[in-house]
């Protein structure tokens, strides 16, 4: 049954699967912290690295079930489940294993906000005037490359990438594209610490995430954001010749 407003706002049958993860975020949020973290993955690294040599597959098929959950609900933990697949499969694999797991995880993010909310308010968008109007055109006619930015700037969170594109009307093939492509500098990165795990725990040392402001990392992925914002700027350019 679909309960609406008097405005003929937007249902609750199709606000439910938004209101489930922001209800689970919330409850992990404060019950989840102390146990999605460096220390439990130290502590367990043994049994992990077991379970993964007799069971290589079945530990794939768990890791990535878990990490697809962690950012499904936006969790805590996203960046330990990171290092925990370079722990496990190594640079190469856990790379695979950690971008396909978050594009899957932040698609269900995105087609549940859609599914609520994103469908009434982009047709709101494309009805409005004024600002509101020239904002949606903006993001429509340099779509990929804001998309893009989003994802590999690292100031942006993880969640409101997810939840803007659905907002805002982008399709979902462009949403996963961008989303699988704009997260692999990072995903990168962080399964490369991951991998140089063993090391640290040998030392009784912690994982410094620190490295991805270091310049021989951050150059890279700044240039990349650079050349995702040159359309828009060439776009911006034209406009004020013409």
């Amino acid at each position: 049954m679909e309960i609406e407003n008097a405005g003929g706002g937007v249902s609750l049958r199709k606000l439910w699967p938004l209101l489930v993860i922001i209800a689970v975020a919330v409850l992990g949020y404060f019950t989840l912290g102390e146990y999605l973290n460096f220390e439990t993955l130290r502590d367990h690294r043994e049994a992990l690295i077991e379970f993964r040599d007799q069971n290589y597959l079945l530990a794939v098929l768990v890791f990535m079930a878990v990490y697809i959950t962690i950012v499904s609900f936006s969790l805590p933990g996203a960046a330990i489940a990171s290092l925990t697949g370079g722990f496990l499969f190594g640079l190469a694999f856990g790379s695979v294993f950690n971008i396909l797991a978050a594009t899957i995880g932040a698609t269900v993010i995105f087609l549940a906000a859609r599914y609520g909310l994103g469908a009434q308010l982009s047709r709101k968008m494309d009805a409005s005037q004024g600002a509101v109007k020239k904002i949606k055109d903006g993001l429509r006619e340099n779509e990929l490359s804001f998309l893009f930015l989003m994802r590999l700037v690292p100031a942006v969170p993880f969640f409101a990438a997810n939840l803007i594109p659905a907002l805002v009307g982008v399709s979902l093939h462009r949403f996963v594209f961008t989303t699988f492509f704009g997260i692999i500098p990072g995903g990168i990165v962080f399964t490369w610490i991951g991998a140089g795990l063993g090391e640290v725990f040998a030392k009784g040392e912690v994982p410094d995430l620190s490295l991805i402001f270091e310049p021989h990392i951050l150059g890279p992925i700044l240039g990349l954001c650079a050349l995702a914002a040159l359309p828009i700027l060439i776009k911006q350019f034209k406009k004020k010749e013409t």
